[in-house]
């Protein structure tokens, strides 16, 4: 029904009005205890084989919500019902941003794959907190950190202001999440982009935070570009921070070369591509990661091209020990994760695996 009726139904509607309204909708229904008992029982699937303990935290299944579609933690509580393991929310900034002007967000059909220029529009540090707090979540909440996007025309921040940015909010949702994701690397901002490629710059902020003294775990979300010198280069930074428990890869900036949309369509278009597209140097990304990292202290989320149960359990042969999708759900729709989830258990029948964890790096 996803794929004859609904699909071509939002597909011949404006992209970002599709997206807000999903998420008004989204936010309706998780208020309402008998729509999560539904979407629960018809979305959910529960095998003890997927269940994982990753950075002291519980897990489920192995398949997240990727960051980027609940930008301001409205609808966490209809996501975690559609089966999902864990939920990250965000982009968050410091202080309130509206993004990048429109049209910021377009479709690749014959890809798979979507254009995103948004520019992390989100309702700022103190009221997502506000929104969140002493709240109990069925699954682990992370919670994507950036820094405040104060619009394309806006001068660069100096280094001094991009630390206090992400110091602000770290403080305000330190006590609010499972986890923290700080977003080092978004490839759709005009400004900040290279910053914490920088010699010193992520080792300085990783020092200011450690005088948080907080006790969640903390990933570092960063560029899939720069290869084996960029990963060895954070790993270092990383090293003296007890505090920092694992990594995720952004969207690689720029368009691929191997799209099969013409390039007419979307050589004007400004983002980064997300989907199918992505997947390949996502892919590579992990492997070079966990080969090089201390694997009894860091653990990897990998997004990127999900749309399978061969597709996760690509990513987990590889390294990863979470991951997590945003665009499989454009194209698949919501019993997306079910089915992954189901796929996965025959997969480690297959190779007979007791456990997703013991998948974890097996093709490395």
């Amino acid at each position: 029904m996803y794929k004859t009726i609904f699909r071509p139904l939002m597909f011949r509607c404006n992209p970002e009005w599709v997206h807000d309204q999903t998420i008004r909708q989204a936010g309706i229904m998780g208020s309402l205890a008998p729509a999560l008992t539904v979407c629960s029982r018809w979305f959910g699937y529960s095998d003890e084989r997927l269940t994982n303990e990753v950075f002291g935290l519980r897990f489920a299944n192995p398949i997240g919500l990727a960051a980027g579609y609940d930008k301001s933690g409205k609808a966490v509580r209809l996501m975690a019902a559609l089966g999902f393991g864990h939920v990250e929310i965000g982009s968050v900034s410091a202080f309130p941003s509206q993004g990048n002007p429109k049209p910021r967000l377009w479709r690749l059909p014959a890809d798979r794959a979507i254009c995103v220029h948004y520019g992390l529009p989100n309702d700022g540090a103190e009221v997502v907190a506000r929104r969140l707090a002493g709240q109990h979540w069925p699954v682990p909440l992370g919670i994507n950190i950036v820094k405040t996007n104060h619009g394309i025309d806006a001068p660069p921040d100096s280094a001094e202001k991009i630390f206090e940015d992400y110091v602000r909010s770290v403080t305000l949702f330190k006590k609010v999440g499972d986890y923290l994701c700080l977003n080092l690397s978004c490839p759709n901002t005009e400004t900040g982009c290279n910053f914490f490629a920088l010699p010193g710059n992520l080792e300085e902020l990783l020092a200011r935070l450690n005088e948080l003294q907080f006790a969640c775990p903390v990933l570092l979300k960063i560029s899939p570009t720069g290869g084996v010198r960029a990963i060895e280069s954070v790993l270092q930074a990383a090293e003296p921070w007890r505090f920092v428990s694992g990594f995720i890869f952004n969207l690689p900036p720029g368009k691929p070369d191997h799209l099969r949309t013409p390039r007419t369509v979307w050589e004007k278009w400004p983002g980064a591509v997300a989907g199918e597209p992505a997947r390949v140097a996502i892919n590579e990304c992990v492997r070079e990661l966990y080969r090089r990292m201390d694997r009894k202290r860091y653990r990897i989320i990998a997004a990127g091209g999900v749309f399978s149960a061969e597709d996760a359990y690509e990513k987990i042969r590889l390294g990863a020990s979470l991951v997590q999708l945003l665009t499989g759900l454009i194209y698949e729709g919501p019993l997306l994760t079910k089915r992954i989830n189901q796929g996965l258990c025959r997969l480690l029948e297959r190779d007979g695996l007791k456990n997703i964890s013991a998948a974890v790096g097996t093709e490395v």
